[in-house]
């Protein structure tokens, strides 16, 4: 680490071995090559984290999404600083945070358990924080007020938290955060406790709330739906990496990767071989038949590829219009949702799934168990993977 001044805010480049970073400007949080593994008992090294590297921006709804062990709880806890990383660094606002304790970082964790004080009513535990660094009086007063009615529990400030639902004790652990006004609030899977009905509801109210703040938020699920809904961007995690960084609507649409094809919703992969690389679109040999996609970019004849394509992009006819992109397939199976119906298919020995909105379905589009239909495969919704 280098160009540290004496407040320990970094304004220079920072060093990763041979190679230099430098931080974004407009960087809330910035993870420089962050590597951490726990030892067993008998001396044997685990890597949970390997070589972490991003930049968190200021104001910005961010996202660590993955499964049960990919790390993403690990590197929340590295930056709130109940950890400690082997190697690499986390600053904050620019400031660089090695050896700094969890108690002086500007910074609050809301935890998935809620963590409050069963002995304290919400006002009191919200008021928690701020009279451990000695505010008192009306100013006290008013910060915890004006943090209860934001999250809108202002009518609740006598009750203890065993005489609340789960909703509110997660507002009561949200008001506990904001009204110490940190640079960064950072949640750790904080809504996977609620039902669905009440989980939905408080997604959006958490974006709401983040967005009327502008304050940075990093959140921690394994909620996919939950991601999307609320992050300006996302960091899909696998295996102690980061798989793929970027906005929602990047990631699904062009996942870069069979793991994130798959994790981001449901994905039907495709393998098959460079046929021809065009101006314009790729000809790639399938045991579908020739499937063109419109990707061109760091292809090559004869090259292997798996392609990737969501099941609502399929469009199932019942008569192969011969335009290209099409593929006979049978219907296996037919789940209904609700609001869509989801077809199993079978093609050339391999199962597709397609979706169909059912407001889309009308009387002559709705499939039969055992139908031959035509599959028509959209060349601009071919993705072509990243081999791992």
């Amino acid at each position: 680490m280098d160009f540290i001044s004496e407040d320990r805010r970094i304004t220079g480049v920072v060093f990763k071995g041979k190679r230099t970073r430098e931080l974004s400007a407009d960087a809330a949080v910035s993870v420089v090559d962050v590597f951490k593994s726990y030892r067993s008992a008998d001396g044997h090294e685990t890597p949970v984290l390997r070589d972490i590297d991003l930049d968190i921006r200021r104001g910005e709804f961010f996202s660590l999404l993955g499964p049960s062990g990919c790390g993403k709880t690990t590197l929340l806890r590295i930056l709130a600083g109940f950890e400690q990383a082997n190697s690499g660094a986390v600053l904050i606002g620019g400031r660089d945070m090695t050896g700094i304790p969890a108690y002086q970082r500007p910074v609050n964790t809301v935890f998935q358990s809620y963590a409050l004080f069963p002995h304290l009513n919400v006002a009191d535990n919200v008021a928690f924080g701020l009279k451990q660094k000695g505010i008192r009086g009306a100013d006290l007063k008013t910060r915890v007020e004006r943090a209860m009615d934001t999250v809108q529990i202002g009518a609740f400030g006598n009750r203890k938290p065993d005489q609340l639902s789960g909703g509110q004790r997660q507002r009561v652990a949200l008001a506990r955060a904001i009204v110490n006004q940190p640079e960064v609030l950072l949640l750790d899977e904080p809504l996977s406790a609620l039902d669905l009905k009440l989980r939905k509801q408080l997604q959006v109210e958490l974006s709401n709330l983040q967005e009327q703040l502008g304050m940075t938020f990093v959140f921690v699920t394994h909620d996919q739906e939950e991601a999307l809904v609320m992050s300006d961007r996302i960091a899909v995690m696998n295996k102690g990496r980061i798989e793929q960084l970027g906005r929602a609507e990047e990631l699904y649409e062009r996942p870069r990767t069979a793991f994130v094809a798959n994790f981001l919703g449901s994905s039907n992969l495709i393998h098959g071989k460079v046929l021809e690389v065009g101006p314009e679109n790729t000809l790639i040999d399938t045991k579908f038949g020739p499937l063109r996609t419109l990707q061109t970019g760091g292809l090559r004849a004869g090259q292997d590829v798996t392609l990737s394509i969501r099941p609502e992009k399929l469009r199932m006819e019942r008569d192969d219009e011969t335009e290209g992109n099409e593929i006979r397939a049978r219907v296996d199976d037919i789940v209904y949702t609700g609001a869509e119906n989801q077809y199993l298919l079978e093609a050339a020995g391999e199962r597709l799934v397609a979706f169909q909105l059912n407001a889309d379905i009308g009387a002559d589009e709705d499939f039969d168990y055992d139908e031959e239909v035509a599959l028509y495969l959209p060349p601009a919704s071919l993705v072509v993977l990243e081999e791992n």
